[in-house]
């Protein structure tokens, strides 16, 4: 068989651990450098880089902001500010990672893999591995530790690069 197909993706809703409460309020004094005691629409978008990875949209900032302008605050408080990301965090995409992985590997948007298209990436992510081992991953069987292996190797390279 020469296609191995990438299906069932979902979301599930995760509990918040204290762990990820101290995060959050670890993010948030880091953020506050003048210790106002709130976060303003600037501090908001570098907690959310530090916390998820990325820069929030115009909207999504907008969305964080106008909830805290319900509290009659200046800005995010430090219990709004763990209640938003704690419902952030809840509600993300387990699967985005890898999804973004598998749609940067299948470059002719086919929903599926080709044996070509997993020599490709192997060849960028790992050019030294044994064109046997490339053929064992792509068994189907094979697909969900071969992503994860990727994924390890891809966050690895970036972290090298930056």
């Amino acid at each position: 068989m020469e296609m191995c197909l990438l299906t069932q993706f979902g979301r599930t809703n995760r509990e918040i651990s204290d762990i990820d409460k101290k995060k959050f309020k670890l993010v948030f004094e880091l953020c506050d450098i003048d210790k106002k005691g709130f976060l303003n629409r600037e501090d908001l978008k570098i907690a959310v880089v530090m916390l998820f990875g990325y820069k929030p949209s115009k909207s999504e900032t907008d969305m964080l902001m106008d909830q805290a302008q319900e509290t009659d605050s200046p800005g995010v408080s430090v219990e709004m500010f763990v209640s938003l990301m704690g419902r952030k965090l809840s509600s993300e995409d387990q699967y985005l990672k890898t999804r973004q992985i598998f749609n940067a590997f299948d470059v002719h948007c086919r929903g599926f893999l080709k044996l070509e298209d997993y020599r490709r990436a192997f060849s960028k992510v790992a050019p030294l591995l044994p064109q046997r081992t490339v053929l064992e991953a792509f068994r189907p069987h094979d697909l969900l530790p071969f992503l994860l292996w990727i994924i390890q190797m891809v966050i690895g390279k970036l972290k090298k690069d930056f």
